[in-house]
């Protein structure tokens, strides 16, 4: 049965010890069982990341629904605040335990058994993009994978990310769509001196204090349609200065933003650098700035893909499922600009915790779910 097929499969691969970027074994086993399906698999490795990807079906086909996910997983951390062996994949309370059980490798499990057991029809084809690196950088994961696929003719109609999506019970949340996320460094620089003598200093701190507390007040949105409002973090401010009677020549902080889609990370780039280059006209500081723009926010207008996943979901957990753009970024933000991609997992209590564990219940129905997906997307 699906059901148990996928429930082995996540043992397995939480057997895996695949903490980013180690492949762990994690992908050499995922590529024994889809080409045991009748999967064609290709390793896209690049920049020392693993990644496979898996076609069944005729190339080009006049319908290909793909599928996104990763096998990569964080640090298990402190190992004696485990009550279990990390990847141990152990059985118990009707739980399986391990790191990734839930962030992600449940959802790729469920998704291979479910497409082993698929019955294709003639112009049907199902591809996996499945990465070693969206626990990381994310720069040679999904991306090459994508890069590769674009490169050989590979394409995909329609994509399932299988992220845990649902906050508490099973079939409560989809993702179509995610926040933006981009993160600024500031750097104010001053002239040293001794705090005795300011006027002989020029001191880079309450410049860069004024700046936070402009941007930090800053209202960027009230939200948009299917978007919460965005946000504005300062996470950090440092000086370094352990000296008491001594005014630094350096201050720094750090902002992220997390956006919806009524901005660019270009225009809140610009907007920031207009926020310093007012301060530093004000103050006379020199305020200098970088920023890592991690992905923009996207939207998949709710229509048929949607209404696909969230139809399966609602027979198999009598739940509708709410269309959500809440939560960070997943590699989503890279698939949206190939084809149409929505997003549905577990519950996601437990990822990247001690004692990270999946209800077994849970990867059953989400094998059941996704064979259903399968089936209807090609009937």
């Amino acid at each position: 049965m699906v059901e148990r097929h996928a429930v082995e499969i996540t043992r397995r691969l939480i057997e895996c010890p695949s903490v980013t970027p180690e492949e762990g074994g994690a992908l050499v086993y995922l590529a024994e069982v889809l080409e045991q399906a009748g999967f064609a698999c290709t390793r896209v490795d690049r920049g020392g990341i693993a990644n496979l990807f898996a076609r069944k079906g005729p190339k080009g086909a006049g319908r290909t629904l793909g599928f996104n996910g990763h096998t990569d997983v964080v640090p298990v951390g402190d190992t004696g605040a485990w009550t279990v062996q990390p990847f141990g994949a152990e059985e118990r309370d009707g739980m399986l335990w391990g790191r990734g059980a839930t962030d992600m490798k449940s959802g790729v499990a469920a998704w291979v058994a479910a497409a082993a057991a698929a019955d294709l029809p003639e112009d049907g084809a199902l591809v996996l993009a499945i990465t070693g690196d969206e626990e990381g950088d994310a720069t040679d994961g999904t991306v090459a994978l994508l890069d590769w696929m674009a490169a050989n003719g590979e394409a995909m109609d329609a994509c399932i990310v299988g992220e845990p999506t649902c906050p508490e019970v099973m079939g409560d949340m989809m993702k179509i769509g995610r926040r933006g996320s981009m993160t600024a460094f500031f750097t104010a620089r001053g002239v040293q001196g001794h705090a005795a003598y300011p006027h002989r200093a020029k001191n880079p701190v309450p410049a860069l204090a004024r700046l936070v507390a402009l941007l930090d007040t800053h209202v960027l949105d009230d939200g948009t349609d299917h978007f919460d409002a965005s946000t504005l973090a300062v996470t950090t401010m440092d000086v370094g200065n352990p000296a008491t009677n001594v005014i630094p020549a350096e201050a720094r902080a750090t902002v992220n933003i997390r956006f919806n889609d009524a901005h660019t990370s270009s225009g809140l780039t610009r907007w920031l650098e207009e926020m310093a280059d007012e301060v530093a006209a004000q103050t006379g500081i020199g305020i200098s700035m970088t920023v890592k723009v991690s992905g923009e926010s996207f939207l998949t207008p709710p229509g048929a893909l949607s209404d696909l996943v969230a139809a399966a979901v609602e027979v198999e957990t009598g739940r509708r499922p709410e269309m959500s753009t809440s939560g960070g970024t997943s590699d989503a933000r890279f698939v949206k600009d190939h084809c149409p991609v929505v997003e549905f997992g577990l519950v996601g209590k437990t990822m990247h915790q001690v004692d990270e564990r999946v209800e077994i219940v849970q990867i059953e129905q989400l094998a059941r779910i996704y064979e259903r997906i399968i089936r209807d997307f090609f009937r």
